[in-house]
């Protein structure tokens, strides 16, 4: 049977696997969630089949709350028994499970020794035994990798030392102290989230012949490659890369692809896709004939834009883009085994599915389908297929899919959630201001009465370009466990539902998207959730910037909470990481003012009355902390109850344990004084 005959099937299963987490219902003995019991879930990502198919190797994320820290591990599970191995030690951290061709070796990512010096290498386990050996020693680290077909030679992604990497080596094989330098920055874009200034030294392709090898560089210049795959025959491999005149001025990039073989000179590097747009996440037709990839045929609307599945001659040549009539976001496109169909993730007002189409036809099926969320899965050549997936009671787990059978794989956190009396979760729909149909979710705290009202909680998602789906919500079910009505919502701008819903956001922030969501409040009290006097609302990222149109625009809400927000974007110009796209959407600040002001909830914060919680990290350079404390001088200024939260050495993303910890008890805290009440 084939993929496109799985859909029927596949329906069926999921029928069955979604009262698989059957545990979350109410029953006798069952204990509301707490955010111990948050920090305690694990995460299951990255699956990878083994060549004979009996084994799936992946990886789990446990966070240690007396260590304040989270690791990840490598695992296997047995397709068949369900028997499930640890494969790397707790004492390090390690990732990318990778099997070589052959079955003999499974590689992955680890920095492993003095977490001071340590930097990320290659290592592999040898499935007959012994400790891990490690395969890379470069200097600088490695950022990712790749089997050679023939189980030898491995790609590897390295990035240019730094000038301080460089002054380093240089003291140190001088016999003297390291000395601070100054960041000497000459790019147009020198931010990015979570890393120092920018430089010039970029991420290129290597490719090692064995263990320890000295790798060989194949790609060069002042512009970062990535998304390397190999074509099947190992001779070549395709990159993405952006290598335009001015890199960081646009969001072009491009399919390339590099001869793996022959001595630097010799080596030939063609241009594949000439698209203005992004094209992005290449994969090899199985007889090496082509190439399938995402691409965005309209690169002016930014991240607004539809991203397409399309394919192309791995010599180059004309495109044909295969989805111009889905609208819909597509991702991670893999060739079936007979090079006929483009498997492939597909996003779908508010669920996720697997998707597959015929490359003659057109013809879309979607083996996988329904109320949930895939986020990641990994094809095996006899066209077998392991996917991440999850449902609005089941936190991420690993299924496998056969041509008849879509089955179970892990049960990591089985044991906590059979304790655990979850919320409810109702998808709902309604009409926007202007008659715009819009979806949602409603939870309903575990001991939820029908005709009782409930104070209630509007969480708005970040993005903008994003959506909430019917994967499982850690934050919505804490909430509701804790009494509160949840309503979350896709309002304009969020993905999921076509070009034209996400692009009327486009420099029009704050206003379709506030009417969205200020109608999933009314359809919440209207049928009869929500007390219409004891509502709060809050986000993080553009969650939070959109609280702050809330806020400014409305009066409804008992206590809002704005975490990692922009409130004055022309004060953001050269200070967060979005230069080229507040550009492309704004215009230059200088030249176009008023239209950052028309937008900018900045110019109406004296209209602010809701008590109003400012969180977010110090070294955040995606959402600088910076707006936030204006967004708090302005309110305490004005005598508005407020406090600002600011979380040391976090970028964008909380990640110590206990400071996500910490956000969480805070939230509860706020809305429980302002919102719940006496």
């Amino acid at each position: 049977m084939s993929l496109n005959s799985r859909v029927a099937f596949a329906a069926v299963v999921l029928a069955c696997v979604s009262i698989v987490p059957s545990v979350a219902q109410n029953s006798a003995g069952q204990r509301v969630l707490t955010t111990d019991d948050l920090l305690a879930l694990k995460s299951v990502s990255d699956p990878q089949i083994s060549p004979n198919r009996e084994w799936i190797a992946y990886t789990i994320e446990t966070i240690d709350v007396e260590a304040d820290d989270s690791s990840r591990q490598v695992f296997m599970v047995a397709r068949n028994s369900g028997e499930v191995v640890q494969l790397t030690a707790d004492d390090y951290s390690a990732s990318t499970p990778r099997w070589s061709p052959d079955g003999r070796h499974l590689g992955f990512l680890a920095a492993k020794g003095d977490p001071e010096d340590a930097k990320t290498q290659v290592w592999t386990l040898d499935l007959r035994g012994g400790e891990a050996k490690q395969y890379s020693a470069v200097d600088q680290g490695v950022g990712d990798f790749a089997w050679g077909p023939d189980s030898k030679r491995m790609l590897l992604m390295i990035t240019d030392k730094s000038a301080s990497q460089l002054a380093e080596d240089a003291a140190a094989e001088a016999g003297e102290e390291t000395l601070p330098l100054p960041y000497v920055i000459d790019r147009l874009q020198f931010k990015q989230d979570g890393v120092p200034y920018l430089d010039r030294s970029r991420t290129h392709i290597y490719v090692s012949d064995d263990r320890n090898e000295e790798p060989l560089q194949l790609t060069f210049g002042d512009f970062d490659d990535g998304q390397a795959v190999w074509s099947p025959d190992g001779s070549k491999i395709a990159f993405v890369s952006n290598r335009t005149e001015e890199p960081d001025g646009n969001n072009n990039s491009d399919i390339w692809v590099v001869s793996a073989e022959g001595d630097a000179s010799t080596r030939d590097i063609k241009q594949i896709t000439t698209n203005e747009g992004g094209d992005h996440s290449p994969s090899w037709s199985h007889d090496g004939r082509q190439i399938a990839y995402v691409t965005v045929t309209e690169p002016e609307l930014i991240w607004y834009a539809t991203n397409h599945l399309a394919i192309v001659s791995a010599s180059g040549g004309n495109a044909r883009v295969l989805t111009e009539n889905l609208d819909r976001n597509v991702s991670s496109p893999v060739f079936a085994p007979d090079d006929e169909s483009i498997v492939f993730g597909l996003e779908d007002s508010g669920e996720r599915h697997l998707a597959q189409i015929d490359v003659s036809s057109g013809s879309i099926s979607r083996p996988i389908e329904g109320g949930l969320s895939v986020r990641g899965f990994m094809q095996h050549p006899s066209g077998d297929i392991a996917v991440r997936m999850s449902t609005p009671h089941l936190p991420q787990e690993l299924f496998y899919l056969t041509a008849d059978n879509l089955s179970q794989l892990t049960r990591t956190n089985e044991v906590l959630l059979a304790e655990l009396d979850l919320a409810e979760v109702k998808n709902v729909q309604f009409s926007s201001k202007d008659g715009t149909e819009v979806e949602g979710f409603i939870f309903t705290p575990p001991d939820y009465e029908k005709g009782r009202r409930y104070p209630t909680i509007l969480r708005i998602h970040g993005g903008p370009v994003s959506q909430y789906d019917f994967g499982f919500n850690a934050e919505a079910q804490l909430l509701a466990a804790n009494g509160y009505v949840v309503v979350i919502s896709n309002p304009r701008g969020s993905s999921g539902y076509g070009q034209d819903f996400s692009s009327a956001l486009f420099a029009n922030w704050g206003v379709p998207d506030f009417e969205d969501v200020m109608a999933a409040v009314d359809h919440a009290v209207a049928e009869g959730y929500s007390d219409p006097d004891r509502l709060g609302v809050g986000g993080w990222s553009y969650g939070g910037i959109l609280t702050n149109y809330v806020i400014t625009k409305s009066d409804r809400f008992e206590g809002a909470i704005s975490g990692a927000s922009e409130v004055n974007y022309i004060a953001n110009y050269g200070h967060d990481h979005y230069q080229k796209f507040w550009e492309n959407e704004l215009g230059l600040p200088w030249e176009n003012k008023e239209a950052w002001e028309k937008i900018s909830p900045w110019e109406n914060v004296d209209k602010i009355v809701t008590p109003t919680l400012v969180m977010g990290g110090k070294e955040d350079w995606n959402v600088p902390i910076q707006n936030s404390e204006q967004l708090y001088q302005a309110l305490k200024r004005r005598g508005v109850d407020t406090q600002l939260i600011v979380y040391p050495d976090e970028s964008h993303g909380i990640s110590r344990p206990s400071f996500r910890k910490d956000r969480w008890e805070r939230y509860l805290g706020w809305y429980d004084n302002y919102v719940r009440g006496q």
